[in-house]
């Protein structure tokens, strides 16, 4: 129909389809100026051999529409298959995870009743990136990676989130006591852009603490912004203490594409049951018309839905003899809704959208900063696990390979130094990272020393696996001291 917005919708595997339709059949009878383009994801295409869980063909309607309607998906065990969800955010540049989370109680039985917070994960980087390589036989490494423009985006979304939100706080969660540069330059960062928005109170906590504090008063937070794998698993938390995971909605926005999705998997237990709850769904669908400027549409199905649960029709997930009065099933509960659309609740606060609501944009465009870049040494990893694996033994074989400009400062092993002087008691695998220095701290080094050293090394028989170039920004140390150095 003319004038109708064209979005694409998956309707993925397991609950999906039932979830969908209920949610389709509550956008339809809301009156929600819609087109559908489907495409088809997840467990179906995975076993036709496409390891990413989306056919090629359907990335020109994603970039065509813009916005992406799904539920959730099967990714079927082994077989090298990559998570699709990771897939479509890191490629349609989805940096900002969004999930709001808010307590239902008493009509879902919460500890928490006034907790109403947001979480904003970082969602294109860290170790989602998915980098792994097994280096040798008993060692595994993921690569954790963050950069300056990723954090930048995700940081100022989470403050504009606020300021169009009418938040007045913004947690920051990191665990830079221990990852002094990836985490340290994320906190770094938020302290930076903070300065901007001097009306929201800026704080920072420790990743561990932080989510105690999470699962414990909720209701202190207001917006919290964190690192790709802490937001995954915070999210999940905060879900689960409000009530159910089930209820959560979630946006993963970028600059010119945004995915909606219910927070939850495909439950293939209870697929083609009619027992699934579409809320998640329903609510990702509401953060949809919202970003799609249909905020009136989003209002009147969230007032419906919030007075369905207030009169006690609720899906066997969230049904409590003593409060509930029908427990029904997806279509059922899907029917309550359509038929209170127009209706607001009566305990709960009537939603109200303002008018102009409107998707935040992010200009990610980052500007280059001019810094004196100097090459300090090498930290080469080894393979090894000849005798007793003692560190003497390897720190003489590469002193007498090292040649004339780089020397052997210390071996360490999983991080721990253990050589020269190391612990006895320190447990040691067949991975050495064996760090150089110049032997003139004067000269220049330059990358054709470093692969030098590492002829010298192939020549003398020793198994490099990897190298890690030591650098320092502007005289600042780019690089990890190890345990004991």
């Amino acid at each position: 129909m003319s004038g109708n917005k064209k979005i694409t919708i998956a309707h993925g595997d397991g609950i999906g389809p039932e979830i969908m339709k209920a949610t389709l059949r509550i956008l339809e009878a809301a009156g929600a100026p819609l087109e559908y383009d489907e495409i088809e994801i997840g467990e179906k295409v995975y076993l036709r051999g496409v390891t990413a869980g989306i056919e090629d063909s359907s990335w020109d309607k994603l970039r065509n529409n813009k916005v992406f309607l799904k539920a959730p998906i099967t990714t079927p065990q082994g077989g090298g298959y990559k998570s699709m969800n990771v897939t479509v955010r890191k490629s349609m540049g989805l940096f900002a995870n969004v999930r709001p989370v808010k307590a239902y109680h008493p009509y879902i039985e919460s500890h928490f009743p006034d907790m109403n917070l947001t979480i904003i994960r970082e969602n294109e980087e860290d170790l989602y990136a998915g980098i792994e390589h097994q280096q040798t036989e008993e060692v595994v490494q993921t690569l954790k990676l963050v950069s300056r423009p990723g954090i930048e985006s995700i940081v100022r979304y989470a403050f504009e989130y606020a300021q169009s939100n009418n938040r007045k706080k913004v947690t920051c969660m990191t665990k830079d006591n221990i990852m002094k540069h990836a985490d340290g330059l994320f906190h770094k960062i938020f302290d930076e852009i903070s300065t901007e928005y001097p009306d929201i109170v800026a704080d920072h906590m420790i990743i561990d603490i932080g989510s105690a504090k999470l699962a414990a008063v909720p209701e202190n937070f207001d917006v919290v912004v964190t690192l790709n794998l802490y937001g995954d698993i915070v999210s999940d938390i905060v879900a689960e203490i409000a009530g159910s995971v089930g209820m959560c909605g979630s946006a993963n926005v970028g600059e010119s594409v945004a995915m909606f999705e219910a927070i939850h998997g495909s439950a293939p237990d209870i697929a083609g049951k009619d027992m699934a709850n579409p809320s998640g769904l329903i609510n990702g669908a509401n953060m949809m018309l919202v970003h799609l400027g249909l905020a009136e549409y989003a209002e009147k199905i969230e007032n419906a839905w919030l007075k369905t649960l207030e009169d006690g029709i609720h899906t066997g997930d969230i049904y409590k003899d003593g409060m509930s009065k029908e427990k029904v099933g997806t279509q059922a509960f899907a029917d309550a809704v359509i038929a209170r659309l127009g209706q607001k609740p009566n305990t709960f606060a009537p939603v109200e959208y303002s008018a102009d609501a409107k998707p935040i944009a992010i200009n990610r465009t980052y500007t280059a900063h001019s810094q004196k870049k100097e090459l300090l040494g090498v930290d080469v990893f080894i393979d090894w696990a000849e005798g007793d694996r003692n560190p003497d033994v390897l720190g003489k074989q590469l002193e007498d390979a090292q040649g004339d400009f780089f020397k052997l400062k210390m071996i360490t092993n999983r991080g721990v130094k253990v050589y020269p002087g190391g612990m006895p008691e320190t447990y040691k695998t067949d991975h050495w990272r064996c760090r150089f220095v110049k032997q003139d701290e004067n000269a220049e080094a330059t990358n054709t020393q470093v692969a030098e050293l590492l002829t010298n090394f192939a020549n003398a028989g020793l198994d490099f696996i990897k190298t890690e170039q030591l650098y320092q920004f502007d005289g600042e140390r780019g690089y990890s001291l190890g345990q004991g150095e």
